[in-house]
């Protein structure tokens, strides 16, 4: 962290050419999995509504803890201001699992076919793609395992065609996602 310290202190940098950097009009963000443990230990507590805030000031002082424990004075005293985040809800992932849905729309749609998703195989994505301790990192592996890898698969046995819609839903084992075609595009 020494090389940011002329970075946050001075707002440039200058490297082994001699070259600099301006970091003047920058706004910095550092994320950190610092107080990750805690953060989970509480949310497996089972906080109710009412204790919500009180968890979230406790929360916030035993990430700084950490924090200080983790970096030099001098690098935290060039930091403005540590956020805590709160661990996000399932429909928050849901939200996720959709952004992240836009690539593979849009490739569908180099190809005339769409896709449309059913609220269970949302869910199945969220439970197959979304850990605490891991936050949302690996929905993109679940997406791509559960959903793409499948549907390419599907597309190159011409399952699915120019024109289609595809539906994805959950199958009967509720261990793996369906496809069909839900109904022909109109050209």
């Amino acid at each position: 962290f020494n090389i940011l310290l002329q970075v946050l202190d001075e707002g440039h940098l200058t490297d082994n050419y001699g070259r600099v950097i301006d970091f003047k009009n920058t706004v910095i963000v550092m994320t950190s999995n610092l107080g990750a443990r805690d953060i989970s230990k509480g949310r497996a507590l089972g906080f109710q509504d009412e204790e919500v805030r009180t968890s979230y000031d406790v929360m916030k002082e035993k990430v700084q803890q950490e924090i200080e424990r983790a970096f030099n004075p001098e690098f935290l005293n060039r930091v403005d201001d540590v956020i805590v985040f709160h661990p996000l809800s399932k429909e928050e992932i849901a939200q996720i699992v959709h952004i992240l849905l836009g690539n593979l729309r849009e490739r569908l749609g180099e190809d005339e076919m769409s896709l449309r998703l059913t609220d269970p195989a949302v869910a199945f994505l969220v439970d197959r793609g979304y850990d605490e301790k891991f936050g949302a990192r690996p929905l993109r592996r679940a997406i791509q395992r559960y959903l793409e890898d499948p549907l390419s698969e599907k597309i190159l046995l011409g399952e699915f065609s120019s024109g289609d819609e595809i539906e994805v839903g959950v199958d009967d084992s509720g261990e793996a996602l369906s496809m069909r075609v839900a109904s022909p595009q109109k050209t």
